[in-house]
Parts: structure tokens; sequence; C-alpha cells
């Protein structure tokens, strides 16, 4: 436990300057006790990292069908993925839930401010009706941090929603309204409200039950149904812990556990030139009793200063759990 003490303590106080020294760290950790992710590098051949660049990303198929676990330890709760109907889904094995909540309200506050000065609505009837996803989790203690009677989840109930929107934007209390995406045009074709001031938080994709719509669409949609300027963007999913945040331009801010590259989609072990397009590939420090190295299936174009886009799925794979728009 002592070196993984050790590392806990230099993730929780990792910054831009240290950030690859620890990286590199949580690799040599997770090398000598991540079976899976161990079995994989070797099987690369490749010598060791010596760099953020060296470093091989697991695919994140292997959530999929492995138990991903860097030691020997007993799963508080496992986070499984939204997935479409009849679709494998991602599992995430859950060491210490308190860590994972902790540093998600730290990110989300580092954005926005303490949570307690705001009401939160939650829109998120896929994630919900699931009952195991990590959205859920993050998103049941950031209501209860606001310790406001009038924040909660709504599955299907929109005249109830709209009805607590209409008295929160006459009382002016400053006001998060959170969904998955297909969940928020279902609400603004039904019902349309003028509240410049609410912050509306979209995550996630259309999970099979709409057609797929540009970025530009489904924002240009929502800001003219909810009568705001901008929609703003979480982006996160099963296999991570860490977030990243877009206020309304479509580019993300990962949080500073988190760093992200664009790979080349022809050579996977090759990372492309800043606002060149590639796959992304993740490195999550949270996920230092998992696997902190993941490569996704999203493809990405990532900017000078670490920002990105998401700019949607590669071809022939699955339609999975977080932020399928195309821009």
């Amino acid at each position: 436990m002592g070196d993984l003490n050790s590392l806990i303590s230099n993730i929780n106080s990792v910054n831009q300057n240290t950030f690859e020294s620890v990286a590199l760290q949580v690799f040599k950790y997770q090398f000598e006790h991540c079976s899976v992710y161990h079995q994989y590098v070797q099987a690369l051949g490749r010598p060791m990292p010596q760099s953020l660049l060296e470093i091989p990303f697991l695919p994140i198929e292997f959530f999929k069908n492995h138990s991903v676990k860097s030691g020997n330890w007993k799963s508080q709760v496992v986070f499984e993925s939204s997935g479409t109907t009849g679709a494998s889904t991602s599992r995430h094995q859950v060491r210490d839930e308190g860590w994972y909540i902790d540093h998600c309200i730290k990110t989300f506050e580092s954005f926005y401010g303490k949570l307690d000065q705001f009401t939160l609505l939650a829109l998120l009837p896929s994630y919900i009706e699931r009952g195991n996803s990590g959205l859920i989790y993050m998103v049941n203690a950031f209501i209860k941090k606001t310790g406001s009677s009038n924040s909660g989840f709504y599955l299907n109930e929109f005249d109830a929603l709209v009805n607590k929107l209409e008295e929160l934007r006459k009382t002016k209390k400053p006001t998060i309204l959170w969904g998955v995406t297909f969940g928020l045009l279902d609400f603004v074709e039904q019902y349309q409200i003028d509240f410049p001031d609410l912050i509306v938080m979209e995550t996630g994709g259309m999970k099979g039950r709409r057609e797929e719509l540009t970025r530009v669409e489904v924002h240009s949609r929502l800001t003219q149904g909810l009568g705001v300027d901008a929609i703003h963007s979480e982006y996160g999913m099963t296999e991570l812990f860490s977030q990243a945040y877009s206020k309304g331009d479509g580019l993300f801010l990962p949080s500073t556990t988190m760093k992200v590259f664009a790979r080349d989609m022809n050579d996977p072990l090759s990372i492309v030139k800043p606002g060149k397009t590639g796959a992304l590939n993740i490195i999550d420090l949270l996920n230092v009793n998992t696997c902190s190295f993941i490569e996704t299936k999203d493809l990405t174009r990532v900017y000078e200063g670490g920002t990105f886009e998401v700019l949607g799925r590669m071809d022939n794979s699955d339609i999975r759990g977080c932020n399928l728009l195309v821009v």
C-alpha cells in the first residue's frame, strides 16, 4: 500500500508541471499490478516509456470483457455503460466510491463555483433506468451538495420540470439543467421557456433513441427552446473517473487529472500534431486503481494548451455512452 498511498498523494496535488512525472509513476504501478494492461503492453513489444508520448494506451474494449484492476481488491460498486439495446457494455470496477465523488465535485467546482449556490435539475432518463451509471452517482452527489430542496431528478415528468424551471426563473436562483441530449431535445419539442440565466449542461448522445444530429443542430434547437445563449457540455465516460467541460463553444477543457491526445488513425502508436483530426487517447490519473491510459473510439482535434473537440465516433465502432455528437 506504500507505493499506492504515495501515488494517490501525488495525484491529489498534480499540476501541469508535475503531470508527466506522476503519469509515468502511475504507468509503472499499473504495469506491475494490472495483469490485463501488463499483458497488453508486453504484446506490443515496445521499450518502457520515458515520456507521456511513449506510454501505451489500452483499447477501451477491454473494459467490456475483462475485469480491469490494478491490484487485488474488492469493488465497492461497478459502473456500467448505458450502451444501446443488445449492445455489450463496459464495466468499470470502483475501489473507492468516495475517491470518485470527491474528485467529481472538486472538478465541477473548479469550473463553475461552489455547488451550494445552485439548484440542479437532472433529466437523465436512460441513466436512471440503468441505475449503476457513474454519471448518476456523480449527479446525485451534486444534487445533495446543492443543499436545495428544489434540486432533483426527472425521468419523463416534463410538466413538473417546466413548472420548476418557471418557478426558478422567477426567483432568479442560479440553476443548472443537466440532461442527456435526446432527453433535452424531447423536452424542448414539447415546451418552450425563456430562461437566459439557465446553465444547460448536455451530456451523452442519442442512445439510439433519436437520429444523430450535428452538435450545431442540437445546440441550435436547445438554445431556441430554452432561451439561452449557449449550451454547456460535460465529457466523461464509464471508463473514466475524470471529466472535461465545455462552456458553450464545443471546446472542452480537461480537469487537472486528465490529459488528451489525438492518435493517428492509421498508426495507433503515433500522435498527430495539434489541430489535426485523430482518435482520442486519454490519460486519467484518477483511474489509478484500474487503468489510466485509455484508447477511445471517439474522433477529436486536440489544440495547444490541451483543449479538445469531440467530432463523433470512428467508423464501425459501437454506439455508446457519451458525446456521440458529430460536428
